[in-house]
């Protein structure tokens, strides 16, 4: 018999794989992909994924042997675990954490500990304390006991201590069991007994319940469902009878009622299936057959389309075309709200072929829909950034719709990678096409386009033939010197408002900040309540009445009296979209309000409701944060009103310029999609600034060949990589130490392409000070493979150091 070995990949942040012995009997059931049982370390246990088979024993260390083998066919593609090399490469982070980020939670198996009494009589338990006594006591009663058991049996969470003292005195041993955490929902279903099928067999059941009315009419219901439906719950059946769940035991141990039990899918799938045809202008013809073009050509195309020219339509019909080769295709957006209002329009084409996946799913549907790709039962996911991670088969065509998203990007935690780059590359794996698009491309996007990298295909008509937005500018200081009704709405927008509500049409307004005041401030001396964890300000939120930091989470109650000086003077400063909510009810208090932003969206349905009542205009007015800038399609929006342009413009980052221009040509797609031209009104400070003159002229071209020749000039994307080393402390001068330390080290090697360290926009989050390096390397001239060979080994040293010991370090590939 063969002696094999397996490499896996553990869901720990270790470098590389580790290689287990395989029991002779588990020979014939090995296959890349699999889930295993392995123990790692003295007592933990793990699941992980085979990543290579071989017969070659480890060199430095004696192996294992597996425990189990968890499933009867692979759960991970080998186009997956190759993905999950490139990422891990790329990104410079560990294997493992690229496999937390992919697996659905309840993929990855949880080891549980387990306290057992140890065997053998006459122990002296005289030598107890009264905790540890109480524990011997309970394991008399039942064979082991969970960590959570104890917890409840001691009345405290520091239970460690006694378990130690049990442990080393040999009263208990400590196991680890694993876990399976994947449950299939199971729903019980009614039948009625065949015995009673015939008609006259059915007169003679009724006559018997006569006087028992409740269980007369659940069967009476259960023969009314019958005609229409096929199965038949418990729950369905109890609820159209009302007879209760004792009448209806009754019948089950009659055996009028057979139950029988049975996995049911936990995704909401239509009643219907509408595969409705998607027809297309001339212009979205040609527009598609030019990316036809270009996917044969360069395997990438980039449709550059002005907002509601109809890009939805040509996806719809290329994901048709590559579904009628037999192939399956991945619809990528940047926002889970943009998914739930496109998921429907899709559904209408493709039925119940489609899934949604993203973040806003449990964890045991997200472990459903990864089943359904893995066995073809979906063909076409619709999703977030996550969606990249799923186990596609036969992959022919991804769509990235809103290709210059920042929302692409994972920022926290490891992996820090790009979806949109990762969609790339998961193309070339599947050797399949993929279509960029949007109205306002990134620049990087836009540019690899324009140098051939990319075929670039343009679509400069709306749909219909409807026009552009009117844009207006309004002077927000000149608007306030002449004393208006509102601090945050000038009389124009007000007037617009109001006009679009006197014609049943609907407002979108778009404030960048989300709270009620981002800022108090004390007007005697200056103070302003800060997060004790973070150096931010802390924002007021009306709805809950509290101060919240919106990097970590502090809440604390709201100040009325400066704690620095006594002043009751207490003033706010700036303002959210709870702010423009309270102060738009108040002027106009017969308009209907809604809100999109992070705080009205935390429950699980929340987006699509908010969504469904603007669109069945049950709100006259939408208030929202970069969330309602993003793809959304509602008819009778006519207005879209940006309180504070300012904002964007004046953050300090070299993609500000470009993000204002996309926001704001975004958000004003929103306006006029049907037949009516829509309206936009900027508010401003700098009214005269070029970004919003190119928005006001809708002028994408200009904005990039203004942006472009900076980007060259100070030796930014997409001339040059960008590498970002954040070093973190709980000390500010050991974080300073610590990052002075490395930057040195890597100057020896890149020398001036080293910048920093200093302190970020925010210097502490979650009592960690923060100094930041940023390495520069131009594209042309540096082999970034190299670049980051030698990084790692320069990480590997900086966690050898003792010196830093406490200070942790993170590594930001392509960072903003």
């Amino acid at each position: 018999m063969k002696t094999y070995f397996v490499d896996v990949i553990l869901p720990l942040a270790i470098a590389g794989t580790y290689t287990y012995r395989v029991p002779g009997e588990m020979n014939e059931v090995l296959a890349v992909g699999k889930r295993v049982v392995v123990q790692f370390g003295k007592t933990r246990v793990y699941s992980a994924v085979i990543s290579k088979i071989h017969q070659t024993p480890p060199d430095r260390y004696q192996a294992k042997y597996l425990l189990d083998i968890l499933d009867e066919h692979p759960v991970v593609t080998s186009e997956q675990l190759s993905l999950w090399d490139w990422i891990a490469s790329y990104y410079l982070c560990q294997l493992g954490e690229v496999m937390q980020a992919a697996l659905p939670s309840v993929l990855k198996l949880a080891s549980e500990t387990k306290i057992i009494a140890e065997e053998g009589e006459g122990k002296d338990r005289s030598q107890l304390d009264d905790r540890e006594f109480l524990v011997m006591e309970a394991l008399d009663l039942v064979p082991e006991l969970r960590v959570n058991d104890i917890i409840k049996i001691l009345g405290q969470k520091t239970i460690l201590p006694v378990l130690k003292t049990l442990l080393d005195k040999g009263f208990i041993r400590i196991s680890e069991e694993v876990v399976e955490r994947y449950k299939p929902k199971k729903k019980t279903f009614v039948i009625l007994n065949p015995i009673f099928d015939e008609p006259a067999a059915k007169k003679e059941l009724l006559d018997s319940l006569e006087r028992a009315y409740k269980q007369s009419d659940a069967v009476l219901s259960y023969l009314q469902m019958a005609r229409t439906q096929e199965k038949i719950s418990k729950a369905e059946l109890l609820e159209q009878s009302a007879c209760g769940s004792s009448a209806f035991a009754a019948l089950v141990k009659k055996e009028v009622f057979i139950l029988e039990e049975k996995v049911v899918s936990r995704l909401a799938s239509p009643t219907e299936t509408f595969l409705v045809d998607v027809t297309l202008s001339g212009i979205q013809q040609n527009a598609c057959d030019d990316i036809k073009v270009g996917f044969k050509k360069k395997g990438i195309s980039l449709l550059h389309g002005v907002t509601a020219s109809g890009k939805t339509e040509i996806y719809i019909k290329l994901i048709q075309e590559a579904l009628d080769r037999g192939e399956t295709a991945l619809y990528l957006l940047p926002e889970i709200a943009l998914t739930t209002q496109i998921v429907e329009r899709l559904r209408l084409h493709f039925g119940s072929a489609i899934g949604a996946y993203h973040s806003r799913l449990n964890e045991n549907e997200r472990a459903e829909i990864w089943k359904k790709v893995l066995h073809g039962e979906i063909k076409v996911v619709l999703g977030a950034r996550s969606s990249v991670f799923l186990p596609f088969r036969n992959l022919g065509l991804v769509v990235v719709d809103e290709e210059h998203e920042v929302s692409y990007k994972q920022f926290d935690p490891s992996p820090r990678y790009q979806a949109r780059d990762t969609a790339i590359y998961l193309g070339a794996l599947h050797r399949s096409n993929v279509l960029l698009g949007s109205a306002t491309p990134s620049l990087e996007s836009y540019y690899n386009a324009k140098a051939g990298k990319y075929a670039l295909i343009k679509l400069d008509q709306r749909y219909g033939n409807a026009n552009l937005p009117d844009i207006e500018i309004v002077n927000l200081k000149a608007a306030q010197a002449s004393s208006s009704v509102s601090p945050y709405f000038t009389s124009t927008l007000i007037k617009g408002i109001e006009q679009a509500l006197k014609k049943k049409e609907q407002v979108i307004l778009f404030q960048n900040r989300r709270g009620h005041t981002p800022m108090l401030l004390c007007a005697t001396c200056g103070y302003s309540p800060r997060c004790i964890h973070c150096d931010v300000s802390l924002t007021y939120h009306k709805s809950s009445g509290r101060l919240h930091c919106h990097y970590c989470g502090f809440k604390e109650s709201l100040i009325e009296v400066c704690p620095a000086c006594g002043s009751t003077h207490i003033e706010s400063k700036g303002f959210g979209t709870q702010r423009i909510e309270e102060e738009l009810s108040m002027l106009l208090p017969e308009a209907r309000i809604g809100r999109l932003d992070l705080d009205s969206t935390r429950t699980k349905n929340s987006f699509e409701k908010i969504l469904d009542d603007f669109d069945e205009q049950r709100f006259d007015v939408l208030i929202g944060t970069q969330m309602v800038t993003k793809g959304l399609d509602f008819g009778k929006v006519s207005l879209i009103g940006i309180v504070n342009a300012d904002s964007l413009i004046n953050y300090p980052d070299f993609r500000a310029f470009e993000r204002s221009f996309s926001m704001l040509a975004q958000v004003g797609g929103r306006a006029g999609r049907r037949d009516v031209q829509g309206k936009v009104i900027i508010q401003a400070y700098a009214t005269t600034h070029r970004i919003l003159e190119q928005v006001v002229s809708h002028d994408y071209e200009a904005m990039f060949q203004t942006e472009i020749v900076e980007r060259k000039k100070f030796l930014y994307p997409p001339f040059f990589r960008l590498i970002r080393i954040d070093v973190k402390h709980k000390d500010p001068h050991l974080a300073a130490d610590c990052a002075q330390r490395f930057a040195r080290e890597l100057r020896v090697h890149f020398g001036e392409q080293v910048l920093g360290p200093e302190p970020p926009l925010v210097g502490r989050i979650r009592n960690y000070y923060i100094q930041s390096i940023l390495l520069k390397f131009s594209r042309a001239s540096v082999s970034i493979t190299k670049v980051k060979e030698v990084l790692k080994q320069n990480i590997v040293r900086y966690h050898l150091d003792k010196l830093n010991k406490g200070s942790r370090l993170t590594v930001d590939v392509d960072p903003y």
